[in-house]
């Protein structure tokens, strides 16, 4: 599939990269299919990368691993809500969290609340709204700033 992103351009994405969300995510249930793409000059720092919908290619979500924020996440999501997405193990799960990335930088955050879901053997997925007491607004610039600071040390030391 070949589609023009706003972030990435003109691409193709083969078929079996597809991520498929049977319902939709939060406020935009039309939206199905999605890929999951990577700014190959600035994820290997932050681990950012974008859910680019193939529905509406213009449309893509900051997406992170929560864990390199907040390395206690840890959520109960129950077995219903991912039903028919196929069988999760460790080895096959992917959760990510959407990131804001407001005009002041300073000010970047992550949703704990609402993370997706994904199956990588099935590539289908689903974005969950968690109970509990996770923040739809984590600060994170503070993390990233001091994780991006130890990678380069450590890269000074070699």
């Amino acid at each position: 599939m070949e589609v023009t992103t706003k972030i990435f351009g003109k691409v193709t994405i083969a078929d079996e990269k597809i991520i498929h969300f049977p319902s939709g995510i939060v406020g935009f249930p039309e939206l199905n299919k999605f890929a999951l793409m990577h700014d190959t000059e600035k994820s290997s720092s932050t681990g950012l990368g974008y859910l680019v919908s193939m529905d509406e290619p213009a449309f893509a979500m900051p997406v992170l691993n929560p864990l390199l924020v907040k390395p206690d996440y840890n959520p109960v999501v129950e077995d219903d809500l991912l039903s028919g997405l196929g069988d999760f193990t460790q080895d096959n799960t992917i959760v990510l969290v959407t990131v804001t990335v407001p005009h002041e930088i300073k000010d970047m955050t992550v949703n704990l609340m609402a993370p997706f879901i994904i199956n990588s053997d099935s590539l289908k997925a689903a974005q969950i709204i968690l109970d509990g007491d996770y923040q739809i607004k984590y600060p994170i610039y503070d993390i990233l700033k001091k994780a991006k600071e130890m990678t380069e040390a450590g890269k000074g030391a070699e």
